[in-house]
């Protein structure tokens, strides 16, 4: 074993299990460049944050490491863009430990060099391996998480309104679809690094436009109608494309916050694309918008008291937002508070908000299929909390696998079980599966039915679809690059029987990148994966025959740096998954 790694073991064994992490026994022999848990799911914090006007104190903490101001802002701003996602502006922690300066300054600069190079199999990247952070970036932010952290400026209605560009009126926006695309079954897709999206023909599977965006897009949402599409950054940073377009192109932009990563629009009947709503991790809140200009119109802040402890929290984050088709509601999930806010957007002016007690550190999640009920992962908790949204209330905390990111999550008509919705895990190679009809199969209702075995652990999204009788799942978060490269597929009708596991990247004759994040099209007979390589390497979309699961085309383009996430516009727009 490697002595300093050794060291660095005993050192994390000291410590307070709370500040625990789970590395193994010898370092990654090698680590396929790409960035895991801190940017795969919620890291890659704010650039915003080093970059907006204001000079964030140097830390004099006495007992910390000497840093120069230059080298402290530098450790600042890849802290933003790289850590804070997982362990928080404030390093309270969350889906990542807290980082708190005197527990780093008891591990040690040469011991936290080792974890920053390495990362460790519970998620953390290894930055060094990866070609994420040279040799002395990674000294630096040893150095850096032993200094007090710094808080980011506020982000209120002011600078939210001097950010706002209305690029195109609603008057000057054609008034029918002026290109001949197939909308439904146009893809968007996340071009992590680059700052961008790339829309894709479904049918032709040919790139129509790249459209600069934020920073590390994290999804993308349609409007009720289909026509808009919204994205946001992990900088704050929100696009509204019109598709009706003759090429689809944003007509406004405006900044949140300086870290997100949630947004959504008004779905129930009535108001259809009238409003949006956008989540910020820092600062702590969520935004209300027109849905036609991205116009600000109100501010909520989600700081307050944890569900349990009641304890107060400086940094409740927002961390996945749906829109019901049943109420004029929006579904907000408050991470580190563990409620679920229900806000009726009817009214403005009197805004009502049913809060719940769910659990603490809610991430992501889908509807079940007769969406009335959210289910979302608190990933810490190994809990995914479902959230009766007819009824506003609390209906079960189901207890799951390690570490559940289920994405979406997938719904299907189980043979044995009835009604059922899955998520996988990022600390086990389990597939939870979750009986969702308390109606007619209560005895299954809110209990996990069938646990599934995945080819690894680290998934990050499980898809299937309404008109397939198959089941993808990831682990683009394992460790090793066998298993990051593949695909466990099952078959919906079989369960019992063993998944089918297939290497995506060999088929994409790529040799390093993620497989991440399955998607349909609309039709529901092929399935999307990225094949998330280097950012200065060779990626791809690779597109497989959802009946045959055999390979059905590999999109290769220059433009295409570090894919992820990827949007079909018509399951995004009915929630189809």
């Amino acid at each position: 074993m490697n002595t300093t790694f050794r060291n660095s073991l005993a050192a994390l064994a000291s410590l307070p299990l709370a500040m625990s992490v789970a590395l193994a026994a010898e370092p990654p022999a090698s680590v396929t460049p790409g960035t895991p848990e801190g940017t795969y799911i919620q890291g890659g914090g704010s650039s915003l944050a080093g970059k907006a006007g204001a000079d964030m104190y140097q830390s004099v903490d006495p007992d910390a490491p000497p840093m120069t101001k230059a080298e402290f802002d530098q450790g600042r701003q890849i802290y933003f863009d790289r850590c804070a996602g997982c362990h928080g502006v404030l390093r309270k922690g969350a889906t990542g430990k807290p980082l708190l300066p005197k527990d780093m300054q008891a591990i040690g600069t040469e011991s936290l060099k080792v974890f920053v190079h390495y990362g460790t199999p519970g998620g953390m990247p290894g930055f060094g391996t990866a070609n994420e952070m040279t040799e002395q970036q990674v000294d630096i932010m040893a150095r850096y998480i032993q200094q007090t952290p710094p808080t980011p400026p506020e982000w209120g209605m002011k600078e939210m309104r001097e950010s706002w560009k209305l690029l195109v009126p609603v008057d000057k926006r054609p008034k029918k679809q002026m290109n001949k695309l197939d909308l439904p079954n146009l893809f968007s897709v996340t071009l992590r690094d680059s700052g961008e999206v790339a829309l894709i023909d479904g049918d032709s599977k040919k790139i129509v436009t790249v459209l600069k965006t934020g920073f590390a897009v994290h999804i993308s949402r349609m409007s009720k109608s289909g026509r808009y599409l919204y994205t946001t950054g992990r900088d704050g940073l929100i696009n509204l494309i019109d598709l009706w377009m003759e090429t689809p192109q944003t007509v406004a932009t405006i900044r949140t916050g300086s870290d997100a990563r949630s947004i959504d629009t008004s779905k129930f009947k009535g108001y259809d694309d009238k409003l949006a709503i956008a989540g910020t991790y820092w600062p702590p809140a969520y935004v209300l918008m027109d849905g036609f200009t991205l116009e600000p119109l109100k501010v909520m802040s989600t700081r307050g008291y944890t569900y349990d402890e009641q304890e107060y929290h400086a940094e409740p984050r927002v961390a996945s937002i749906v829109s019901s088709h049943i109420k004029p509601e929006f579904v907000v999930n408050v991470k580190e508070t563990g409620k679920v806010l229900l806000v009726d957007y009817s009214d403005l002016k009197n805004l009502k908000t049913t809060e719940i007690e769910a659990e603490r550190f809610l991430h992501d999640g889908g509807w079940d299929s007769s969406k009335r009920y959210f289910m979302v992962a608190a990933n810490m908790r190994d809990t995914v909390s479902v959230v009766d949204t007819k009824e506003g209330k609390l209906a079960a905390n189901v207890k799951v696998g390690s570490k559940p990111h289920p994405g979406r999550g997938a719904n299907w008509n189980d043979v044995k079980y009835g009604p059922v919705w899955a998520t996988g895990h990022l600390g086990d190679d389990t597939v939870a599966v979750i009986g969702t009809d308390p109606a007619k199969h209560k005895a299954n209702a809110w209990k996990v039915v069938r646990t599934l075995k995945n080819h690894g652990s680290g998934s990050l999204f499980i898809k299937t679809h309404p008109k397939s009788s198959n089941l993808w799942v990831d682990a683009a978060l394992s460790p090793e690059d066998e298993i990051q490269q593949s695909v466990s597929v099952f078959d919906l009708k079989n369960l019992d029987k063993p998944a089918q596991v297939i290497n995506l990247a060999k088929l994409a004759g790529i040799s390093q990148g993620r497989v991440a994040h399955p998607e349909y099209n609309r039709a529901g007979d092929e399935v999307w994966f990225s094949v998330w390589g280097p950012k200065d390497g060779e990626s791809a979309i690779v597109v497989m025959d959802d009946k045959t699961r055999k390979l059905k085309a590999v999109i290769k383009d220059k433009r295409l740096v570090t894919p992820t996430g990827k949007f079909n516009v018509y399951n995004t727009q009915h929630d189809v998954y």
